[in-house]
């Protein structure tokens, strides 16, 4: 898909000059820890922006607090190095005021979802035109390795070393509850899904969350090892894929199901014949939802990747500005200085 065939992407200039993955990159020492996820999103992403055919100069990373979050000093596009959880809304600012911006936003699971949760979700009921890439690792890696908000119960950090009593949030499920037009999952070390998964959210006029699951190899090493090994990957994976019967298992031998009482449960494919098809466009997220339920916390058996969400609906950008081009008074004036001295105004003594 090219840039002209993106709808959120219609009113960002394209260039014709041919792009590459270097072209992408900036001067400056890429400065994660060695093995770290992040390195395989970065460039992920810096492979992946070319397809879209937008000047560099139209493209902006707004990131928050974290190791994540110095990701827009490794991309030559402008970047924002904001504050601890307000990426989203600083984001929105930009992509309201600023229809000529490809905007997105860098964040983890701490960043997003404790100090900046408010702002998320927000972000995500409003529907502004954001990309948010939501690096989960399960810790706090940047403040060296407490437990953070996606941490599984009895986790072990060094703020947690009885074991963490949290209930931890599900990011996809966080992400559906708020009415969130797009929700995807991916895994950083899946270069080819991540890559896909990219391509629909820059499709999407709206938000578009994607979670991806990033290994912190110094603090929680190995956290999605079950979804990652050769040998345990396909019996562990969902695939979704949207108008397909969800299957897994190395042999399709794996199936997802809507039982009589309306629940959807995994059984053996041999034992019933009613395979769920999965429809991401769906208007009711109540089926996205309870796919993004299926995984067991610890094991991670029956994870979900893919896009669970995409649907249309009009983005808070574009009511906002069709709202400013309607606005004036009652002789049609939109000049600002026209609008306050306007006839509701009055002098005080």
């Amino acid at each position: 898909m090219t840039a002209s065939e993106i709808p959120a992407l219609d009113l960002v200039p394209k260039t014709d000059e041919v792009q590459k993955a270097k072209d992408f990159k900036s001067d400056q020492e890429v400065r994660w820890c060695p093995g770290c996820g992040d390195y395989a999103i970065l460039a992920a992403v810096q492979s992946f922006l070319p397809s879209l055919g937008l000047r560099r100069e139209n493209i902006v990373f707004v990131s928050g607090i974290g190791c994540s979050s110095r990701f827009p000093y490794y991309m030559d596009t402008y970047g924002l190095h904001s504050i601890h959880g307000r990426a989203p809304a600083i984001a929105t600012g930009l992509s309201v005021s600023r229809p000529d911006l490809s905007v997105w936003v860098v964040t983890g699971d701490g960043d997003a979802l404790s100090i900046g949760g408010n702002h998320l979700m927000h972000a995500l009921r409003r529907n502004v035109n954001l990309k948010i890439l939501l690096f989960n690792n399960r810790i706090y890696g940047l403040t060296k390795g407490q437990y953070s908000p996606t941490s599984e119960p009895g986790k072990i950090t060094k703020s947690t070393p009885q074991g963490s009593v949290d209930h931890p949030f599900n990011p996809v499920s966080l992400a559906l509850g708020a009415e969130a037009s797009f929700v995807a999952r991916t895994i950083d070390s899946d270069r080819r899904h991540l890559t896909e998964v990219l391509g629909a959210a820059a499709a999407h006029e709206g938000t578009a969350l994607v979670e991806i699951y990033q290994n912190c190899n110094i603090f929680n090493d190995g956290a999605f090892e079950p979804l990652k090994d050769a040998g345990t990957k396909d019996s562990h994976l969902i695939r979704l894929q949207h108008g397909q019967p969800i299957r897994f298992g190395s042999e399709d031998e794996r199936a997802v199901i809507r039982d009589n009482d309306g629940q959807i449960r995994t059984v053996d494919a041999e034992t019933d014949g009613n395979v769920l098809v999965h429809d991401a466009h769906a208007e009711d997220p109540g089926v996205a939802f309870a796919l993004s339920r299926l995984a067991d916390t610890v094991s991670l058996d029956r994870t979900a990747i893919g896009i669970f969400r995409d649907v249309q609906r009009p983005s808070y950008d574009r009511l906002a500005r069709e709202q400013l081009e309607q606005a004036g008074d009652p002789a049609g004036s939109t000049d600002l200085s026209d609008l306050i001295a306007g006839p509701d105004t009055w002098t005080v003594a």
